[in-house]
């Protein structure tokens, strides 16, 4: 009966550890060409620096394309490759 009490307390901890939340949003979402930026952020981070960050990774540099100023809006960027003469690899951002 103890082993029982004890496997059900354990099932219910792992379950309500890993609980679902459906107002979560990603800082970034995107991959090697570009993504985008929750708007949420525009007041409290820097997004040119987030956006070169993410784009630094793959070794390219930014190019903001889009705004959607509104609730629940997203700021699109591309990344691209380095410009042609130029001698260094983008810097990542450190934060």
């Amino acid at each position: 009966m103890r082993r029982m009490v004890a496997a059900t307390l354990a099932v219910v901890g792992v379950l309500g550890a890993g609980v679902a939340r459906a107002d979560y949003v990603p800082m970034v979402k995107g991959n090697d060409t570009g993504g985008i930026i929750s708007y949420n952020l525009v007041g409290h981070a820097d997004i040119k620096a987030i956006a070169a960050d993410h784009c630094a990774r793959y070794g390219k540099v930014v190019k903001l394309l889009g705004v959607q100023a509104q609730y629940g809006g997203y700021i699109s960027f591309a990344c691209r490759w380095v410009p042609y003469g130029a001698d260094e690899r983008p810097l990542r951002v450190r934060y």
